[in-house]
């Protein structure tokens, strides 16, 4: 019967266990640039079968939140190398998550303050985190009413991301990389009917929909490799204003056109992201889903996520439902997290109030079961 604690090999990823970082916007890289304090916090985590980092933006128009790291400079590529090969020296296995954060942004952190970008130009009833223009104080504000992407625009987009991803591996030395399709960013507001109202061939019928998803993960695919490229989904979460009103047959139609790409994983969000794993109205059947994947060839390994307690992981591995367990608040907390699970060790609890921004606090001091 295979374990949580078995190895895993996911494409070209190999995995000493199955407990995943999932990943964890912290804003704690100051202008974009990743720093010694966040590769202190990822090798300390270096024990997880993977890291997947938190959100990266894949250029300055993709950025949505404050000090937030990046993949388009040469400087943020070099801070990604410290990180990178901090967590390599400790033994672990860590990937970026390649983010366009779509409408999800505030015109202050657009490039010469103009709007958010998205399929349609309708506003994310959602807040986004800016630093207070007098005292450079973190605080949450409403998102900025952004502007329909042009058809013409949508190919740079396209080679963005797959730029974005061989920087990634070639320059920054990251193992793969996962594109962020999930939680209301631009990859899923273009799936999705309740922000994408284009009548192009992007929008309107769901093999329309679901085109700049797969157009996006076949150039990453092209750029390292499908055994270095995962993808997060979340079929039904409501983050940042989404919603589709027939999600199971466009999530079929979506794992039917991902199989033949030959994907490291898929990694997805069961029910609100951070939230209840069944919303009432917003039916999903996860079993049918990954059914449809395997059944049109795919192969990736899958992972699963959202309030999985460690009774939850082992019997998800063990039955066969998915082949890895992603964590996220009990990963920020538990600087060893699959030890702890291995033990069945008591766990740390997270001090929300230091989620986002800040300093070590709440960040690099979360004790270890060795201290």
């Amino acid at each position: 019967m295979t374990s949580l604690f078995d190895p895993l090999h996911a494409g070209d990823l190999h995995l000493a266990n199955r407990v995943i970082m999932a990943p964890c916007t912290r804003n704690r890289s100051p202008g974009g640039v990743p720093n010694a304090m966040n590769a202190r916090y990822y090798a300390q985590r270096a024990g997880n079968g993977l890291i997947i980092t938190e959100g990266t933006a894949i250029s300055h128009q993709g950025q949505g939140y404050a000090n937030v790291p990046g993949l388009y400079s040469p400087e943020q590529l070099a801070g990604w190398r410290k990180v990178t090969d901090a967590v390599h020296a400790q033994g672990g296995c860590i990937v970026t998550q390649l983010w366009h954060v779509g409408r999800v942004s505030h015109v202050s952190l657009q490039p010469g303050g103009g709007a958010p970008v998205a399929p349609s130009a309708i506003t994310a009833q959602s807040r986004t985190y800016v630093l207070d223009a007098q005292t450079g104080e973190g605080r949450f504000l409403p998102t900025s009413e952004p502007r329909a992407l042009a058809l013409e625009e949508l190919p740079a987009i396209t080679q963005r991301f797959a730029d974005a991803a061989r920087d990634a591996v070639q320059v920054a030395g990251f193992d793969g990389v996962e594109l962020h399709g999930a939680n209301g960013y631009l990859l899923d507001q273009f799936l999705k009917d309740g922000a994408n109202q284009r009548q192009d061939a992007y929008g309107g019928a769901m093999h329309h929909r679901i085109r700049l998803m797969v157009e996006a993960v076949s150039a990453v695919v092209d750029a390292v490799g499908g055994g270095r490229t995962g993808l997060r989904l979340s079929p039904v979460t409501p983050a940042n204003d989404i919603h589709d009103r027939d999600p199971q047959p466009l999530y079929t139609l979506l794992a039917q056109a991902l199989a033949p790409l030959g994907l490291s994983y898929l990694h997805v969000i069961e029910g609100a992201t951070g939230g209840p794993r069944t919303i009432e109205d917003r039916p999903f059947d996860y079993t049918a889903f990954k059914a449809a994947y395997r059944d049109a060839g795919g192969r990736g390994a899958w992972i699963v996520n959202n309030g999985y307690t460690r009774a939850m992981a082992l019997q998800a591995v063990a039955s066969g439902n998915a082949d890895a367990v992603a964590f996220g608040k009990d990963a920020i907390a538990n600087p060893d997290l699959a030890e702890r699970l291995r033990r069945d060790a008591p766990l740390n609890a997270w001090d929300k109030h230091s989620f986002y921004g800040g300093t070590d606090r709440g960040y690099t001091d979360y004790p270890t079961l060795a201290r």
